[in-house]
């Protein structure tokens, strides 16, 4: 029988705090996936939930729909992604004023990927903004925004190393952000490490760990490599042979983010944000393995 890790001394429950990722819906039957999934993870009453921004702003209008409906719809804190790849200074102005006009006050400022893809040179639109620093002073001067970021546990793809991309943070820092969130990783070791070089650089702006349950462990591993994620020997035996099983693979995910989860909880680390893929089941049970629990029912989306 599967077990999830358990210590008689661990109770987190009380502070614990969590946030969620989803990307806007393309048909009709994902726009229904996702209203499904926030409906059911909104009542934990999470910090904030953020919408993803496509490469080179490809969903820019249904990130906005799906943003704006959160705020009329729900009593939840949307959080809008926003990049600056493909894109003139007038242009991202334009995007943060709608979300202004919209009521969002929070947004996650990310450079984005380059034009060609992951792997290939970025380079800034001639009249846009040249990196995320740029783009978060931008924000900034247009509205009352808390700007969220990106940090990288195993360094940015790009980064000659991992100091200089804690050089990076610090210049998104002092440039006006507030919080930042993780790539994802799966060795906690890793996070815990880049976190103590975090502080020891003066940063003190929460650093909240990026949290992926594996849906589909061969997609998750590909978009790692591609992000400089490192994919650990463990992590891929645990789902050998389960190609063809997906009702196995996901008690394994389960398990393996629960452990995870409930690790860092032991460390000390109280804030988790989740990149839920649309899906609310597995992250709903491990919100449920950290005490995080339905609020009444008036808190929850109206």
């Amino acid at each position: 029988m599967l077990q999830i890790p358990h210590r008689a001394s661990r109770d987190p429950q009380g502070d614990i705090k969590v946030s969620f990722e989803f990307f806007p819906p393309k048909s009709p039957e994902m726009e229904l996936n996702l209203w499904e999934s926030i409906a059911r993870l909104a009542p934990l009453n999470p910090s904030f939930v953020s919408v993803t921004y496509g490469a080179g702003g490809s969903t820019r209008e249904r990130t906005h729909n799906t943003v704006a409906r959160i705020v009329r719809e729900t009593n939840v804190v949307p959080a809008a992604h926003l990049t600056c790849v493909g894109a003139t200074r007038e242009e991202v102005d334009a995007v943060v004023r709608d979300y202004l006009a919209a009521g969002v006050r929070h947004i996650v400022a990310l450079r984005g990927d380059p034009v060609g893809g992951i792997g290939t040179a970025f380079e800034p639109h001639p009249g846009g903004y040249a990196n995320s620093t740029e783009l978060i002073k931008g924000i900034r001067k247009l509205g009352d925004f808390e700007v969220i970021v990106s940090a990288y546990p195993e360094k940015h793809p790009e980064a000659k190393s991992l100091e200089a991309d804690i050089d990076v943070l610090e210049a998104k820092v002092d440039a006006g952000a507030s919080v930042a969130i993780t790539q994802f990783f799966f060795e906690n070791a890793h996070y815990l490490r880049y976190l103590e070089r975090v502080r020891a650089r003066g940063i003190t702006i929460p650093i909240l760990p990026g949290i992926v349950p594996v849906q589909n462990f061969k997609q998750t591993a590909g978009f790692a490599a591609k992000t400089g994620a490192s994919v650990p020997a463990w992590l891929a035996a645990r789902f050998e042979g389960l190609e063809n099983d997906p009702a196995t693979r996901k008690l394994i995910a389960a398990a393996v983010a629960a452990e995870q989860v409930l690790d860092l909880v032991d460390h000390g680390i109280r804030d988790f944000h989740f990149y839920t893929m649309n899906r609310a089941d597995l992250v709903f049970a491990i919100c449920h393995l950290l005490g995080v629990r339905h609020t009444p029912a008036e808190a929850a989306a109206a």
